[in-house]
């Protein structure tokens, strides 16, 4: 069983909802973002999505791409982000860890030495947004031969047809773009969000997390109660850029986000 399964079915038997942190390797180094892992997991995260710098990230608002941009320009590849996992796992062999990112950098590295190299490293799934579903054909044994879930999006617009497609391609968790747009969007519709969570669970089993829009602990808490999962990213990453001066209180201001988070959602 997969770290991620066994991490949502373990949440689910204490009646919790999965907190999952994004931020973008090596912003603003890899020596920074291993700090943050390890506060992240202090702070209650259960799973992480590890973003891979893409100089084109065409789903991500201004916040992510400049943490794109940032991440780069301290020579992160991915390469040694993968060297990164494979050192959180000497500290950490629960927390689940997915790499989301484009397809780009998968491609020049090649599918088969990506997957062998998660597998190694001791990722566990990864989510390529610009890889859709029909273009696993032939490379998607490459993961689950090494027990790597793919997780895939979901989003407002679409269909409930194709929603079949992608739960059948998909493992891990699927994960629900709540808005229209990019990253760091504006507020989310909690009752809009409820509704297409429900329709979502009409085409799958697997569990169902939720991004985009969430900023803060009420936001993740109103998110968590009609979903399985939470996923934040732009208010973390924002808080990384507010301490680009400061890298070392980093790690904590992050933490801190994620406690009042975590706090909100297990309130009775």
């Amino acid at each position: 069983m997969s770290r991620i399964k066994s991490c949502f079915e373990r949440l689910a038997q204490d009646n919790r909802k999965a907190l999952i942190p994004y931020v973008t390797a090596g912003d603003p180094s890899l020596e920074v973002t291993a700090a943050i892992l390890d506060a992240m997991v202090d702070a209650g995260a259960d799973v992480i999505e590890l973003g891979v710098p893409f100089s084109d990230p065409m789903a991500d608002g201004p916040v992510i791409q400049q943490a794109c941009e940032r991440s780069l320009a301290s020579g992160t590849t991915l390469k040694k982000i993968l060297a990164l996992v494979a050192d959180f796992r000497t500290r950490n062999s629960d927390t689940p860890i997915v790499l989301m990112g484009y397809l780009n950098p998968v491609e020049a590295m090649g599918y088969e030495a990506f997957a062998e190299g998660c597998s190694q490293s001791g990722v566990d799934g990864v989510l390529l947004v610009d890889m859709p579903p029909e273009e696993t054909d032939g490379i998607k044994e490459y993961f689950t031969s090494r027990d790597i879930d793919l997780v895939f999006l979901i989003a407002p617009t679409t269909t409930e047809a194709r929603m079949d497609a992608i739960a059948e391609a998909g493992s891990g968790y699927l994960y629900y773009v709540s808005l229209k747009g990019v990253t760091g969007s504006a507020s989310l519709n909690v009752d809009e969000v409820a509704s297409r969570v429900e329709t979502i669970r009409n085409h799958t089993g697997l569990p169902i997390g939720v991004g985009f829009g969430i900023k803060d602990a009420e936001s993740a808490r109103a998110v968590s109660c009609v979903a399985d999962g939470v996923v934040v990213g732009s208010a973390l990453v924002n808080r990384i850029a507010e301490n680009a001066d400061a890298p070392g209180r980093i790690p904590e201001t992050v933490a801190e986000v994620l406690r009042d988070m975590r706090a909100a959602m297990d309130r009775d």
